[in-house]
């Protein structure tokens, strides 16, 4: 009886959870391999590796347990969806935030700027006429703020995200902004 327990309920489930930890850090893995935070990505592969050297010797045990499988699929699928949640809340890197408007952007910058951000500005010839180009480079965890701050002062404005994968010197950048740079990261 314990057996078929352990066999058809126990097994299966730590199978899912190895399965969605081993996911999860491939997926963490995998982005701090593309963000360049690459002394770290060895350390996490070996850990994802052993978790599924583990994991598949498991299942290789016990080949005639379908169930196991099942774990196994659906331990990937959910391991896919907390890896990238907890990417979110990382938010690693940097992005590039651009903001064109049609109306006046004086008041906008102005406040991103007391607000101690670096702001660039540039005025532009759109479609139909004279637009406010901003530019600001922003680590991830502060992008959202920003978006509020441009809604809120600027809500017909149109901006696009873009990631970047290295930024040369971030001097510009508000210093509470800039704690986790490191130059060498990239090396």
């Amino acid at each position: 009886m314990d057996s078929i327990y352990f066999d058809y309920i126990i097994l299966p489930l730590l199978i899912f959870m190895a399965r969605i930890c081993d996911v999860s850090l491939d997926t963490i893995r995998v982005i701090m391999v593309s963000k360049g935070y690459r002394k770290y990505a060895p350390y996490i592969g070996f850990v994802q590796v052993l978790i599924w050297i583990v994991t598949i010797t498991r299942i290789m045990e016990n080949l005639d347990n379908w169930l196991t499988y099942v774990a196994y699929a659906a331990g990937f699928g959910m391991g896919t969806y907390i890896g990238m949640r907890i990417e979110e809340k990382i938010a690693m890197g940097y992005e590039l935030l651009r903001i064109i408007t049609r109306s006046e952007v004086d008041e906008l910058v102005s406040v991103l700027r007391q607000k101690g951000y670096s702001v660039t500005s540039v005025v532009g010839e759109g479609r139909d006429g004279e637009v406010g180009i901003v530019f600001m480079i922003l680590k991830r965890k502060v992008t959202r703020e920003v978006i509020e701050i441009v809604n809120k002062y600027n809500p017909k404005a149109y901006y696009t995200i873009e990631d970047i994968r290295f930024v040369a010197d971030p001097e510009y950048l508000p210093p509470a902004k800039r704690h986790m740079w490191s130059k060498t990261q990239y090396k």
